[in-house]
């Protein structure tokens, strides 16, 4: 499989084909290519960006963009085309690592150069022969390390486009959150190309529930904007939109225990859960701070002083 100069112009309507885009080389020669799917339908329309992987060791997200494609949840487009990268970030998959070798994180590296470190290369590839093709993407990923996220969708308050896009996904809970510099997030943003976060799960860990949540949420934006005829699925709760979010952290470093997870509301002065020290001598309370909605918590229960304990959320 060769490159071509336009993804979508190497897929014949009513197609679909396996593309391989070059990224780089590892110091032992070992290419580095990141492989896309293309699927068009025989009618013109708009065209999505399914990517997972984008940290290597968040492998929910890899497995939701592989399932989107091979389950046929993409076989019958009434229209338009979908570009789906199930794994960008090739390196960090192998070695269970969010980042690549030298330590960067491709996820604030856009909008990358042809001629830096691997991770900005990753990016120059997205931004230069993905981006300026696509309508609108969905990136998927999860919590980071031992951190498990309930299933959500994040959108720029600052574009329309994806608030529309976030609602018509109809995840359990729809986040208002600005976007970082340098993540593909942000620059999809510059590029007016309107781009929504999925988070579910923990990282290096499969999460069924996340899984299906993100597959039902594909199928409702391709109803939504015409790709696909319909979306099958059991009756869906509201989706519970908030706009503000802080992390509660450790005062102290200590073994943590959680006493209520993410998925719940908490009310003001609720008990979160516990640090202690090792050896029964200290023992600290975590309450939350206010009414909130906890959107993650951490899994590890040895802590660093400092360290995110609980992902809150609420509307102001």
């Amino acid at each position: 499989m060769k490159t071509p100069k336009n993804l979508l112009e190497s897929c014949d309507p009513g197609q679909r084909i396996l593309i391989d885009l070059d990224v780089g080389a590892l110091p032992s020669g070992t290419p580095i290519k990141i492989r896309a799917h293309v699927i068009r339908a025989e009618k013109p329309g708009p065209t999505a960006l399914l990517l997972g992987g984008v940290h290597g060791d968040e492998i929910n997200g890899i497995e939701i963009v592989r399932r989107a494609v091979s389950s046929g949840l993409l076989r019958h487009l009434q229209c338009g085309a979908v570009i789906a990268i199930p794994l960008l970030n090739v390196y960090g998959f192998l070695n269970y690592s969010r980042d690549v070798p030298d330590g960067k994180d491709v996820n604030r590296s856009f909008p990358g150069t042809s001629n830096g470190s691997l991770a900005s290369r990753v990016a120059k590839v997205i931004t230069k022969q993905v981006l300026p093709l696509v309508n609108f993407g969905i990136d998927f990923h999860t919590g980071g390390w031992a951190h498990h996220n309930h299933p959500q969708i994040r959108y720029s308050p600052k574009d329309h486009s994806a608030q529309v896009l976030a609602k018509a996904f109809h995840a359990p809970v729809t986040l208002a959150s600005n976007t970082i510099p340098r993540s593909l997030r942000n620059t999809a943003l510059e590029m007016e190309k309107p781009m929504i976060i999925f988070e579910g799960g923990e990282n290096l860990r499969l999460h069924g529930p996340s899984i299906d949540c993100a597959l039902q949420g594909i199928q409702n934006v391709l109803v939504a904007q015409g790709m696909l005829s319909t979306a099958t699925s059991k009756a869906q709760p509201d989706t519970l939109m908030l706009n503000k979010s802080s992390w509660t952290r450790a005062t102290k470093a200590g073994l943590f225990e959680w006493c209520i997870s993410s998925g719940n509301w908490v009310e003001e002065g609720q008990t979160l859960g516990y640090l202690r020290d090792p050896y029964g001598i200290h023992e600290e309370e975590i309450v939350a701070p206010r009414k909130a909605f906890i959107i993650g918590h951490d899994n590890s229960p040895v802590i660093n002083q400092g360290d995110a304990l609980f992902h809150l959320a609420w509307v102001e």
